[in-house]
């Protein structure tokens, strides 16, 4: 079993798909408005950003946390600033010998977005 989709609140396509398109540095694969649904390919997985979800916790890996601040726009609100919250021993939750590096930040719709990369220390 895999996961093949997460839906996220998304109350404006147009905003969100700035958005997104400037986080994943990708264009949408499929808009189907009416009624109201965005998709971006996450490596075989679809994001869905839908005006009629819920609001979700979402984590997307990215290769430098601090790098892909530096892709949204100056006024994303940051709820967390980068941070390591683990070292990985062995591979358990990640590679091991890295740390894991993580930000949180919310999304062009209100939703908090985390941000998690694992890098050499």
């Amino acid at each position: 079993m895999r996961l093949v989709q997460v839906a996220q609140r998304a109350e404006d396509l147009d905003r969100a798909a700035s958005f997104y398109g400037r986080l994943l540095g990708a264009e949408p694969t499929a808009r189907f408005d009416p009624p109201g649904l965005l998709f971006f390919d996450l490596e075989g997985v679809r994001l869905l950003l839908d005006r009629g979800a819920p609001s979700s916790l979402i984590y997307l890996h990215v290769e430098n946390v601090q790098a892909a601040l530096e892709r949204l726009p100056g006024d994303v609100e940051v709820v967390t600033h980068p941070h390591v919250i683990f070292h990985h021993e062995d591979d358990t939750l990640g590679p091991a010998g890295h740390d894991e590096w993580q930000a949180f930040i919310r999304d062009s719709e209100s939703n908090t977005v985390g941000l998690v990369a694992f890098q050499m220390p």
